[in-house]
């Protein structure tokens, strides 16, 4: 690979890391070619972008971006296949779904380390951690479900008792002075 050739892929890679707010570095060098196919196939179904990078463009182009990623730096170490995506749990559900779909010990993407919403996570230990991040549209409809429901809670009250209460005020109206 010749130095513009370099150049190139770190600017593809500056575009892809502003383009996409969540990323996590996985290694694959345990899957077969098949296995391997079949997770590119799944990120593909998933709107995930996977791609294998060379550590040092990778650490070049994370330095270019103006953002803070040098806790990430020590996870690039032998080979790295990065995951893109809008959404920060949707590739840790797609690994453990794929872990689960290939039990083989040996045949499991690793989960290096993630960059989701604006958090670094690192080591495979965090997968069920990322897999349970709420989206920011998932945050703001649990957020709107609780600020609708002290609402909904007094509605209720006056809608059941408002023949008890209608009752009472027409029992005090008829009531001779």
């Amino acid at each position: 690979m010749n130095r513009e050739e370099k150049h190139s892929m770190i600017e593809e890679l500056v575009q892809e890391l502003n383009e996409n707010p969540n990323f996590y570095l996985t290694d694959t060098s345990s899957l077969t070619v098949e296995k391997t196919n079949n997770l590119r196939r799944a990120c593909y179904n998933k709107q995930i972008k996977m791609r294998v990078v060379k550590n040092t463009l990778l650490q070049k182009a994370m330095e270019k971006t103006g953002r803070d990623y040098s806790s990430l730096f020590t996870s690039l170490k032998g080979t790295t296949a990065v995951m893109f995506s809008v959404s920060g749990s949707e590739p840790a559900k797609l690994i453990k779904q794929f872990r689960k779909e290939n039990p083989k010990s040996g045949d499991k993407p690793l989960l290096k380390a993630a960059y989701v919403e604006e958090s670094s996570y690192i080591g495979d230990n965090q997968l069920d951690t990322l897999a349970s991040i709420k989206t920011k549209n998932e945050l703001i409809g649990d957020i709107i479900g609780l600020l609708q429901s002290p609402a909904k809670n007094v509605i209720s009250a006056l809608q059941s008792g408002k023949n008890k209460l209608a009752g009472i005020v027409k029992t005090l109206s008829e009531k001779p002075e």
